[in-house]
């Protein structure tokens, strides 16, 4: 197995496309819940918001366990060593696991308090607390199967992620449309339906894809199943290069819920559109998210290899194409603007509202397509801490911006959303200088 990553686009693309399809899987999944509860009820779209953006505070504390890992994986994997690849990944399954007993814990028990004091309507609180009191049980499948796909990318092997993200949207579609409406024989749900739904394709995802691992020959390339015994070492190394991307990720998606409670305040129209605009943020940021995990991936492979040298030029090859997608996205978007939003059956009224925000969030795909490059090449060189740095920075920025727009002077949330250019731009800014610096060379991990 050739573990080792070359300098060409080919390799670039040949890591990046068949990411951006298991990331756009998934968001095909919420944007299917989406257009199914918006036929429920405009209050059912909009509380969805809320609900979709708490359970990504979480779901995103396993991406940043995977991140982390991913890095020290794709190092290990430019210095020839495979065999401690598969160790690796069963120490962070035991984090992992820890990690989706918080989130349970803290969705029981402390997650109706929070919604009590943000939200300001009863029946959305008793949706969104009775939602994802179902929901959140998805924690355990979601986590173990992002470290799965961390793993297969980091040994370039990451066309098997399709594979997995196919027969996860082909259940979530078939459980969604027979548990909200009741078809098929089963008791129909309504707005809970989605969360029964989401749990079984999460489930069905890890199945599949530990089957592909299994019966592929891969694990024991890597000796995947050779040592599953306590590791502290291995755990310590893990958390040291994960535990600053899972608070990254955490505020920054915490902050995205500060900025939908904002707009709750401006009425469920408001809140639904924004809803609509994560979708759109989700389904096409997954080609800057594909590009971003390739960057984080290739550059540890690269430094792994003793070519730092050469990790600049990789950047900018990376920095190219995704811009060439993001913008051709972005033009799409402008292009078919109207017959997107019209997927969620709502009024020509609220289209109309809706398309100046899909103008602006256009404009932020472009931006977040470089900025996420960079911020993850910065992960890839081992140094997380100064991810979190420059997150920390740029979400004050951003919740400053998004208070004053928004609550204090009370504007529409158009204006509120040129917070995503704010954002991307803070985080840009930073971490391009840091890796032109130098300063990462001669970084172990």
């Amino acid at each position: 197995m050739q573990l080792q990553v070359e300098i060409s686009n080919k390799q670039i693309l040949r890591i990046a496309m068949p990411i951006a399809l298991s990331i756009l899987v998934p968001n095909i999944n919420f944007i299917t819940n989406n257009i199914f509860l918006g036929h429920l009820s405009e209050e059912a779209l909009a509380v969805a918001g809320i609900t979709g953006v708490y359970y990504l505070v979480f779901g995103v504390m396993g991406f940043g366990l995977s991140s982390g890992l991913q890095a020290v994986m794709s190092r290990r994997a430019g210095e020839n060593k495979a065999d401690e690849i598969g160790p690796l990944f069963f120490q962070a399954v035991r984090i992992a696991l820890v990690f989706a007993f918080f989130g349970i814990a803290t969705t029981w028990f402390l997650a109706p308090a929070l919604f009590k004091y943000a939200l300001h309507s009863e029946e959305s609180i008793k949706m969104a607390t009775d939602f994802l009191r179902i929901r959140i049980w998805g924690l355990p499948f979601l986590f173990i199967y992002q470290l799965r796909n961390a793993l297969l990318i980091s040994i370039n092997k990451s066309k098997f992620l399709i594979i997995g993200t196919l027969a996860e949207t082909l259940a979530n579609v078939f459980f969604d449309y027979a548990f909200i409406f009741g078809h098929f024989g089963f008791p129909e749900m309504g707005f809970n339906g989605a969360a029964y739904a989401s749990i079984i394709a999460e489930f069905t995802g890890l199945v599949v894809i530990y089957v592909v691992i299994h019966f592929g020959g891969i694990g024991k390339t890597i000796n995947l199943f050779s040592s599953k015994k306590l590791n502290r070492d291995s755990i310590k190394l893990i958390l040291q290069q994960s535990a600053p991307i899972v608070v990254q990720f955490a505020i920054s998606v915490g902050s995205w819920e500060f900025f939908y409670i904002l707009i709750e305040h401006h009425g469920t129209q408001p809140l639904a559109i924004s809803n609509i605009m994560r979708n759109l943020f989700g389904i096409f940021g997954c080609f800057a998210w594909s590009f971003a995990s390739a960057s984080n991936s290739m550059v540890s492979n690269v430094i792994g290899q003793n070519l730092e040298h050469r990790v600049k030029e990789l950047l900018f090859k990376i920095s190219k194409l995704g811009l060439l997608f993001s913008i051709s996205i972005a033009l799409l978007i402008n292009i078919f603007t109207r017959l997107f939003l019209s997927a969620y059956g709502q009024s020509d009224s609220f289209i109309e509202a809706a398309i100046p925000v899909a103008r602006i969030i256009s404009l932020a795909l472009i931006l977040q397509s470089v900025s996420t490059i960079w911020l993850n090449a910065v992960v890839g060189t081992g140094n997380s801490r100064r991810n979190l740095i420059v997150e920390v920075v740029a979400i004050v920025i951003y919740c400053i911006y998004v208070y004053t727009v928004l609550e204090y002077f009370n504007l529409p949330i158009t204006i509120g959303w040129i917070s995503e250019w704010i954002y991307w731009i803070s985080l840009l800014v930073p971490s391009y200088w840091y890796m032109q610096s130098n300063k990462w060379m001669g970084r172990k991990i």
